[in-house]
């Protein structure tokens, strides 16, 4: 228990000082000559070739960009080239040790670092493991354009320079079928995990990864390879606090740290900020690790010219992360290219991009070979011509349209992307070949036991309301599929700010950390951006994530990590991967303006994402077992208004088995004939206090229908209340301007025209920063003002006086002025 580490005041409040290591920088200054007994003639010859390999690929990307061709080829491409020239020591160094259970992520430069990995692995990687990998890619279509009866090893270098050629020119045959292109290319056969446009956004990603392996008991250690410029990124130190919690080494099981290495590639820029003596202050970024943990995640400087000395780093500290990881490398490079082929450089001198070409690291490693009487220099020059030749071979069918075609989506395969932003499949469990480790059986969870004891409907026999704390809660329908998936599924892991001890803000976890061991239900640092970022890792590499962000005003502090990465990796890699992940969000009230506000609006705009609002116990358990059996992102919402509401609907009260409720269908919550109202959350219990007094007061039977979800959404349902009501209006508790309401009645005029006698009217929440518990009656939507809206939109209420301006003229006003 967290209880269980004492903060001693004694302690805390004494006397001494802190204490720092010396960090290493550049201790390695070996040469080939003094490794000949460590690495063969072989060996050494295909750490130059790989870096020969690199170099061309990125030079041949550069003269496309600029000059249109390649040793006479002709071709143009329009999309991104960041290209790593100058650091290629650094990209075979790092992948020289790593082998198939270890995984690499890198950025948008990372063409380098995808090929040192994948050409490590056709090297030494099992022959028929290696055809194994090729023929079952994409059912063999793109090993059958390059496998022209070479050897296997041969004809895989051949497959991954020509794979990674189509995915950077939107080929079908690449990696990701060219969805994911340049900047965000990676093939997981290979162990290459996905790499980001987004500066610094594999820091949290890549700890995700680190922790699957951790918590699932994984081979291997994660590599996060990002740049010196992502160091100022947000992400990327929550990334890092998150890698170094202390929690796995004094509370989870085992006690080792997180098998991660952040790899910087030190090139002292990031696009035209220098890093060193001008946008940062640390002067070296191995420094920084010293303010993260005591072990200063092992930090250490490496002379990244020298491939040797980058190998020796990782051999050195591959078993140190793999125990007691994170570790921190400093690598030592330069960025020869521009930040893209289109950058002019005039932020550096031409005297110091030539004082590194001078230090060239392919022609440095040539000459130490040459002196160390390794190899002749006609050696190195037929692997130029081989590793030339090789290129303008796969790159002539790389863009032959005939042989590598783009996805037909102008055409047949219209519908391509769209079929696989979402998997839709139903996977109860990720692996099903082990059991789920927990502290007790799972009658024996107090959790567990607790819901048990509760009464599942609201009312008694009598119809008198059901004590609150003998009543299965709103927070009981979530928690209890949480819990009943801890034992079935091995990889779920669930974390957030306050999850464990605490149960969470608002109690779903309670009684739960007495069953769930710590590396299955954790805290985490107050890192929302680390959170969702580590969930997506997570996820990508196998396992199944529940996140929380605690409230849903929070999204803003994990807005890259929700909107660029979780929502897009499924359709980025062609439907390859599966983002299992389900993003619990609290939308809230009483808090003010920083902590009440229903932001389903943002998440309901972004391609790739479902999204769930229930407002019962009978809905919040069937959508998060669908949600958990499923392999979609889903963000599921919460409203604190109604976390300890009974089940008021379903008569036989919220059944004890697991069921499932479609994401995407409506529910009628009230039949009604006269007009439609569709509610969104917590307004339900608000929209049939209306619709009550509607009955009561004017005779008007209003249909109440329970959106439940919003994407996806089937609209069927609605368009059939509305062709037998012709009237509709739309109640959520967000703020109305381009709202979820709003896109809904636009879909709906289209969808109902026909059957209308009035526009869609929509109440919302007002368009102002949400004030304080005291004042909320004035903001949110209240039942008179949904009637309101009916008499001055829809219809005329006999004897209604409104206590709400509905008119046009008042639409007009606040639109006017932006409220």
């Amino acid at each position: 228990m967290t209880k269980s580490i004492l903060i001693d005041p004694a302690q805390m409040r004494g006397t001494g000082t802190i204490q720092f290591h010396d960090i290493p920088v550049n201790t390695y200054q070996k040469r080939a000559r003094d490794e000949k007994t460590n690495f063969t003639k072989k060996e050494f010859l295909n750490i130059y070739r790989d870096m020969c390999y690199i170099r061309e690929f990125e030079t041949m990307l550069n003269f496309i960009k600029v000059q249109g061709k390649y040793e006479g080829v002709a071709y143009t491409h329009p999309g991104p080239a960041h290209l790593g020239i100058g650091q290629e020591a650094a990209y075979v160094g790092g992948a020289y040790h790593l082998t198939l259970d270890d995984y690499s992520f890198g950025s948008h430069r990372s063409h380098g670092e995808i090929l040192a990995k994948g050409l490590r692995m056709t090297e030494t990687l099992p022959a028929d493991k290696l055809l194994s990998i090729m023929q079952d890619f994409f059912e063999g279509h793109t090993l059958n354009v390059v496998n022209t009866g070479k050897s296997v090893r041969e004809t895989a270098r051949d497959f991954l320079l020509y794979g990674m050629m189509c995915e950077v020119f939107a080929r079908k045959n690449g990696f990701n079928k060219g969805l994911g292109g340049s900047m965000h290319a990676f093939f997981t056969p290979f162990g290459i995990y996905p790499n980001n446009a987004i500066v610094g956004g594999s820091g949290p990603i890549s700890v995700g990864a680190a922790l699957y392996k951790r918590v699932n008991h994984k081979d291997g250690v994660v590599i996060c390879s990002i740049g010196d410029g992502s160091m100022a990124c947000g992400p990327v130190w929550e990334g890092m606090m998150m890698a170094a919690m202390d929690q796995m080494k004094t509370l989870w099981k085992g006690g080792n740290g997180v098998p991660i290495i952040f790899h910087v590639n030190n090139n002292f820029y990031g696009m035209g900020g220098q890093t060193r003596g001008e946008t940062m202050g640390y002067e070296s970024v191995a420094r920084v690790a010293a303010g993260i943990s005591p072990t200063q995640l092992y930090a250490e400087r490496v002379d990244g010219y020298n491939p040797l000395a980058v190998i020796d780093a990782y051999k050195r500290k591959l078993p140190v992360a793999k125990r007691n990881g994170p570790v921190l490398l400093d690598i030592v490079t330069y960025r020869i290219a521009g930040h893209s082929p289109s950058d002019s450089g005039s932020y550096r001198t031409e005297e110091e991009v030539a004082s590194w070409q001078r230090a060239d690291s392919i022609v440095s490693f040539g000459n130490q070979l040459l002196d160390g009487g390794i190899c002749a220099d006609e050696e190195l020059d037929q692997i130029w011509n081989a590793v030339k030749a090789d290129m303008l071979r796969n790159l002539q069918l790389a863009i032959d349209d005939e042989v590598s075609p783009r996805i037909d989506i102008f055409g047949k395969e219209e519908r391509f992307i769209s079929e696989v932003m979402f998997s839709n499949s139903h996977k109860p469990s990720m692996d099903t070949s082990r059991q789920s480790e927990m502290l007790c059986p799972k009658e024996e969870c107090p959790r567990v036991q607790q819901i048990k004891k509760k009464s599942r409907f609201a009312l008694d026999a009598t119809g008198k309301p059901i004590s609150k704390n003998r009543l299965y809660q709103l927070r009981d329908g979530i928690a209890e599929p949480i819990i009943n998936k801890f034992y079935e599924d091995p990889t779920l892991a669930a974390f957030g700010e306050d999850v464990r001890d605490w149960g969470g803000a608002f109690a779903v976890y309670r009684g739960m950390t007495e069953a769930v061991p710590y590396h299955r239900l954790f805290n985490t640092p107050i890192a929302e951006a680390g959170i969702v970022g580590a969930a997506v890792g997570y996820a990508m590499c196998g396992g199944r994530a529940v996140a929380e962000l605690m409230y849903c005003d929070f999204l803003g502090r994990a807005g890259d990590e929700v909107f660029n990465q979780l929502s897009k990796w499924q359709s980025m890699s062609a439907g390859m991967l599966r983002m299992p992940v389900v993003l619990r969000m609290s939308v809230g009230s009483k808090y003010g303006a920083q902590h009440s506000q229903d932001w389903s609006a943002l998440v309901s705009h972004i391609p790739g994402l479902k999204v769930v609002f229930p407002a019962t116990p009978y809905d919040a358990k069937g959508l998060m077992q669908s949600a958990l059996n499923g392999t979609d992102p889903v963000i599921f919402l919460e409203s604190q208004r109604i976390y300890d509401v009974g089940e008021q609907f379903y008569s036989a009260g919220v059944p004890e088995d697991e069921y499932e409720i479609p994401l995407g269908e409506p529910d009628i919550k009230r039949a009604g004939n006269d007009v439609t109202i569709l509610s969104i959350g917590a307004v339900l219990y608000r929209v049939l206090d209306a619709a009550k007094e509607l009955s009561r007061i004017y005779g008007l039977e209003a249909e109440v229908i329970d959106a439940r979800s919003l994407v996806p959404f089937n609209y069927e349902k609605v368009m059939e209340s509305v062709k037998k009501t012709g009237r509709i209006v739309l109640v959520g508790d967000a703020c109305e301007r381009n709202s979820v309401m709003r896109g809904m009645a636009s879909n709906i005029t289209e969808l109902c025209f026909d059957y209308l006698d009035a526009p869609p009217t929509v109440v919302g929440a007002k368009n102002w920063i949400t004030p304080a518990h005291e004042l909320e009656d004035a903001f949110f939507p209240q039942p008179h003002w949904i009637i309101d809206a009916i008499h001055e939109r829809l219809l005329p209420l006999k004897g209604h006086v409104c206590r709400h301006n509905f008119t046009q003229l008042e639409q007009l006003r606040e639109n006017k002025r932006g409220i």
